[in-house]
């Protein structure tokens, strides 16, 4: 999973002032495509419920906000370009920050910066 202390951290931080939401899209790792060593076992979403599924195991993460699921044609990833995860900050319904491609580019240090500068 994605820096997960760090994310607590920030959502434990910033929940009085940001809403914050989590969107579980295709799996990157799946163990029928894509996958390494000592990693979840999750085969590709080929339904709805393989995605419901393997978000029940990110569920089990103890997660400090809401968890939701993308559809099976990835419209949220697409129009996100969020495979395998990226972080956004939104307000008044315009991006003001978007952040590289996860793993190397999710940096919720950056997210941190945005939410000061703009609290």
């Amino acid at each position: 999973l994605f820096k997960l202390g760090e994310f607590k951290r920030l959502v434990q931080d910033f929940r009085s002032v940001a809403d914050f939401l989590i969107i579980y899209i295709q799996e990157a790792h799946a163990t029928d495509g894509w996958s390494f060593r000592n990693n979840i076992e999750i085969q590709s979403h080929k339904n709805l419920q393989d995605r419901l599924n393997a978000a029940q195991i990110l569920l089990k993460q103890n997660l400090p906000c809401p968890v939701v699921i993308d559809s099976m044609n990835d419209e949220t990833a697409s129009k996100y370009g969020a495979l395998p995860e990226r972080l956004y900050v939104l307000q008044s319904k315009k991006v003001i920050y978007k952040g590289g491609l996860g793993p190397f580019g999710y940096k919720p240090e950056s997210v941190r910066a945005v939410l000061q500068k703009n609290n």
